[in-house]
């Protein structure tokens, strides 16, 4: 027998686009009155911008046999609409329980408002979750409990706002760690909007994966728990997303597997301190982002301010690669003293890779960038600054081919490895503390090197003793503070704005003999390392400087960082 399904076409035009040159989004819900559940084709289909059908997690690649409405209704009782065979349902005033034991995948249509409500869902087919314009606060628990293992896809229209209460009521043998909290997948997409309230717990919380697709406005709050967490891996394809966490040793988005970042905007704010855990049994700082295990960013645009003490902005366990996008990351906090819990704004425990990311890093007491294991630069804009230890360390090597490298120190070295260091390529911007500090530093009390075979080079504050120098490196006698100097090397020129203060001597290097002036203007030039280099352009006025030959052996320097403290 067929459903008595009604057709219904739902266009929602995104009024605000992020990206580019790109056209308004679209979302249309289709509904075939002549499509049985039971002949493999689906009633409901949902039409997206995300293009690749093979992806599991693309919404527009899945159809839907069954559509229940359930509407809120603040001061009255919630109702729900046709749900059929195989599917009760329960309704406490505005709190709804729905029991799919059916063998249909449903559509779930949320609405209306409840300042004293809920939507709990058990299911064990995949479905949709369509918040359409609905405002619902739990006072005593989550907002949406999802206890459904299968994938949830969550489509967003119009102005949502979910809110869970300061305290949770029990529920035995049942998780609930979020205001919008799932057992299965979370797979945003949509082009409304959701804000999410969370005073007792996190804001959106999956114990398997959270993924963001075309390209919902989703803003997270939580001053109790973590912003956004995936156990098993978040990742940003798209969408904007606004995270704010307050409580103390909490994240923004956090994951005990990977994150990646493949496209979207997304801002985090945390303000959080570093403080003892006591389920965990030992110190933890919070984080803008923390993966457990990788690090993935291939696009998009992250940012990311941490202002609580012992706080960093990006912390990964495992490997970070930053391949694509722009990445900003600001850690303003004093170190934690208990626990020794560094304030840093990207630790890496694994090796880093960049090789073509736009990232910039800055930190007020600690490293701006370390790996406590291998760096590897092959292309990319890497600017990163320190006012009191390394701009970026390496625990290992650090090797730089390619990409425009900026590491600013004012209390320590500019660009430091505790094993060897090895420059081919690229464009290094390296300014160091004075003496003992350097500009670019390598463990030489280990017997390791500075080994020096190309690349175009302005560093101040002078190289590692006993560098390889296979490319010639000229020295200028002084330098001056707040400056900028232009750089001719054949055709290329390259201008560089000096820090406030450092450590004596400049040193320059290219694949030719350069030119250097001082105190010179630019105009119309290709702006990197956060506005401290410029490429090209006009340039006119300024003071020509003297260059006498450098050698290894006049190479200055002392002993090399120690790569910070372990957390």
């Amino acid at each position: 027998m067929k459903l008595n399904l009604y057709p219904l076409f739902i266009t929602v035009l995104l009024a605000t686009c992020f990206l580019p040159a790109c056209e308004p989004e679209q979302i249309v819900i289709t509904a075939d009155e002549e499509d049985e559940p039971d002949d493999g084709l689906g009633a409901y289909s949902f039409a997206s911008d995300d293009t690749d059908m093979t992806d599991l997690d693309n919404i527009g690649a899945s159809t839907f046999d069954r559509w229940i409405t359930v509407e809120f209704k603040d001061g009255g009782q919630a109702t729900v609409s046709e749900q059929g065979d195989s599917v009760s349902v329960g309704i406490g005033g505005n709190h709804v329980t729905v029991t799919n034991s059916s063998g249909d995948r449903i559509v779930y249509e949320l609405r209306g408002t409840a300042s004293n409500g809920s939507f709990k869902l058990y299911s064990s087919r995949k479905q949709v979750i369509f918040l359409n314009g609905v405002r619902l606060t739990n006072p005593s628990g989550a907002a949406i409990n999802n206890q459904s293992h299968k994938r949830t896809f969550v489509v967003v229209t119009g102005e949502n706002s979910l809110k869970d209460g300061s305290t949770y009521a029990s529920t035995a043998g049942e998780d609930q760690k979020a205001a919008f909290f799932s057992e299965g997948q979370l797979v945003f997409s949509g082009a409304g909007s959701l804000t999410v309230t969370a005073l007792g717990k996190g804001g959106i919380t999956s114990d398997n994966y959270v993924r963001f697709m075309s390209a919902p406005t989703v803003s997270v709050s939580s001053s109790a728990g973590h912003g956004i967490r995936g156990k098993d891996g978040v990742t940003v394809s798209n969408g904007t997303l606004t995270v704010t966490v307050s409580a103390d040793t909490k994240k923004g988005i956090s994951s005990d597997a990977n994150v990646r970042f493949e496209g979207g905007l997304t801002a985090i704010t945390v303000t959080g301190s570093a403080a003892y855990d006591s389920e965990d049994k030992t110190y933890s700082g919070s984080a803008g982002v923390k993966a457990d295990k990788d690090l993935l960013f291939t696009g998009g645009a992250l940012t990311v301010t941490n202002s609580g003490t012992g706080g960093k902005g990006i912390s990964v366990d495992g490997k970070a690669v930053f391949s694509g996008g722009t990445v900003e990351v600001s850690a303003s906090g004093a170190n934690y003293t208990s626990g020794d819990i560094s304030a840093k704004a990207i630790k890496v425990d694994g090796a880093i890779e960049f090789s073509g990311a736009t990232v910039s890093a800055t930190a007020v007491s600690h490293e701006a960038i370390e790996s406590k294991s291998t760096i590897k630069i092959s292309a990319g804009d890497v600017y990163a600054f320190s006012q009191k230890d390394d701009a970026i360390n390496s625990a290992s090597t650090f090797t730089i081919t390619g990409g425009i490298v900026t590491g600013i120190s004012l209390g320590n070295d500019g660009l430091d490895a505790n094993g060897d260091f090895d420059i081919s390529g690229g464009v290094v911007f390296a300014a160091g503390a004075r003496s003992p500090e350097v500009a670019i530093d390598a463990n030489t009390e280990q017997r390791y090197k500075l080994t020096l075979t190309g690349g175009t080079i302005f560093a101040i504050g002078g190289l590692e003793g006993g560098s390889t120098l296979s490319q010639s490196c000229y020295q200028a006698s002084s330098w001056s503070p707040s400056t900028w100097y232009t750089m001719t090397i054949g055709s290329s020129v390259y201008s560089f704005y000096t820090p406030e203060s450092g450590g004596s001597g400049l040193v320059v290097s290219g694949s030719s003999e350069p030119t250097l002036v001082k105190g010179s203007s630019v105009s119309g030039a290709a702006s990197h390392a956060a506005g401290h280099i410029l490429e090209g352009g006009t340039v006119s006025g300024g003071s020509s400087v003297s260059l006498a030959a450098y050698t290894a052996s006049s190479s200055g320097g002392g002993p090399g960082g120690g790569g910070g403290r372990p957390w």
